[in-house]
């Protein structure tokens, strides 16, 4: 087993950045963000992304994504209220997946308090067999996230 463990990133490592509020509800009996609102705040960031740039209907899309794996590093507490910008790249994707990676800063840091990723694996809505392509629409929100 590898000892070297992820350390934080800076802000200039992730292609944009989403606000991503908190909750009195997120925050556990330690005084910190749970660990499981990490993976939601995750997942809002990247598809609050893909709706606002038109490649996701949550009603009516005809392609979806779904989650196959996840996984955070901590490196510093969050906790509300505390604004927090999720910073969103695309680290690499295949026929019908990616991977999303996220780093989640406290408002005005240089590092983030967390990063993870998340695999997307898109799917026919109706079969949910992955799909032979992504769709252009998918494509194009994944050029706004992808590092230069």
């Amino acid at each position: 087993m590898s000892t070297d463990r992820p350390g934080p990133e800076p802000r200039a490592a992730f292609a944009r950045f989403i606000p991503v509020p908190t909750r009195w509800m997120d925050n556990d009996a330690y005084g910190h963000l749970n660990n499981v609102v990490y993976y939601s705040l995750f997942d809002t960031a990247v598809n609050r992304h893909l709706i606002e740039q038109g490649a996701l209907d949550l009603e009516r899309g005809e392609v979806i994504g779904l989650v196959v794996e996840t996984h955070c590093n901590f490196f510093s507490s969050l906790a509300f209220p505390q604004a927090v910008e999720a910073g969103l790249r695309v680290a690499s994707r295949g026929r019908s997946s990616v991977r999303y990676e996220i780093g989640l800063f406290a408002e005005g840091e240089p590092l983030c308090a967390a990063r993870g990723h998340f695999v997307h694996v898109y799917v026919d809505r109706q079969t949910r067999r992955p799909v032979a392509a992504l769709p252009a629409s998918h494509l194009k929100a994944l050029a706004a996230l992808e590092m230069p």
